[in-house]
């Protein structure tokens, strides 16, 4: 395989970016269904920065269903597999090349434990990659809106569409990621440019209105007909919607068969000017993963499925961005209808 130089480069001065320098030793994290053009220009850019790279590659898991498994966060592949857990807490850096990526994998803080940095590589097509030009100005305005929301008691979400949904924020878990990491004992993840809270238990309440144009991002499809979720104390409670998108919607849900799938893991806006709401017919479900959807600027993003916060555990999981969304803490918008504010734009 010929990776492009133009690519090498790409990745080499994200790595940069990552505190990576010569001499560092650094694991290439990959499965056998790993993207390999991506594989190939991470192992290259090490190499061309002159840092000491070995790749781990582990087999990856049948599904056993119920149904397809998509964008979880949380790869399956390493298993808790001693060596290989092993080789990553003993390197400087991991690129997480994996299917799923390590984000929400169980064995994450024992990876991070020993100061290891993370950045986990979204399963995207290279294309998107040359694409996202990187911004300057992304690492200061993700700080700064993770900084507001940590600070923040209470989110709240409306649209004109009929959202309103209250998050009360005490105890949540905040974070941020602009594609970049560069201190010990950290994970980012590339594409960047979100902000994001998974609330504590029993936090979340209130009513979503998903409108045609908002993305489903497990389906890697937008919507064409309008969904209205009830949500109580965290979990989904009813869905209503004259569509098939309700139909199908509902239908992935019930077949978990476990009422962690109907709860909230997380929320939060996206960042990044660079990524494009209207990416995803360019592209073959098979050929991207979706970060550029979560992270593009003045969404608000939820999610359904697994929390660790909320000490809730699911293999099912939605990534959902809606546009036209007015995001408010503690009264202070963030975000009025789809767009960022001042401050963070």
């Amino acid at each position: 395989m010929t990776t492009p130089w133009h690519r090498i480069e790409s990745f080499a001065a994200q790595f940069s970016r990552c505190a990576v320098t010569a001499g560092q030793t650094a694991v290439v994290l990959t499965e056998t269904e790993s993207r390999s053009e991506l594989v190939a220009a991470a192992t290259t850019a090490l190499d061309f920065l002159g840092a000491h790279p070995v790749t781990v590659t582990l087999p990856t898991p049948p599904n056993p269903g119920p149904v397809p498994i998509r964008s979880t966060g949380a790869s399956v592949a390493l298993a808790g597999h001693p060596a290989a857990l092993a080789a990553l807490k003993a390197a400087d850096f991991v690129v997480d090349c994996t299917v799923e990526g390590l984000l929400h994998a169980p064995e994450l803080p024992e990876i991070l434990g020993g100061g290891t940095r993370v950045l986990m590589i979204s399963n995207e097509h290279p294309e998107v990659f040359d694409r996202l030009a990187y911004d300057p100005t992304l690492v200061e305005r993700v700080q700064k809106g993770r900084d507001v929301l940590a600070a923040a008691t209470q989110m709240q979400v409306t649209s004109a569409a009929g959202t309103n949904l209250t998050i009360d924020l005490a105890g949540a878990v905040c974070a941020g990621s602009a594609g970049v990491v560069a201190e010990a004992g950290d994970i980012a993840h590339w594409p960047g440019g979100l902000v994001l809270a998974f609330p504590a238990a029993g936090t979340v309440n209130g009513t979503v209105v998903m409108a045609p144009g908002d993305v489903n991002l497990t389906f890697k499809e937008y919507l064409r007909s309008f969904i209205t979720l009830t949500i109580e104390n965290d979990f989904i409670t009813d869905i209503q919607g004259d569509g098939l998108d309700a139909e199908l919607f509902a239908s992935y849900l019930a077949a978990w068969q476990e009422p962690e799938a109907y709860a909230i893991s997380h929320v939060g806006w996206g960042m990044n000017h660079q990524c494009r709401w209207d990416a995803l017919p360019l592209y073959d479900k098979a050929d991207i993963n979706g970060t550029e959807l979560r992270a593009f600027a003045g969404n608000f993003l939820w999610s359904t499925g697994a929390n660790e916060t909320a000490n809730r555990f699911c293999r099912g999981h939605f990534d959902l961005p809606m546009r036209d969304c007015t995001v408010a803490l503690d009264g202070q918008p963030v975000v009025i209808d789809g767009q960022l504010v001042d401050g963070l734009a």
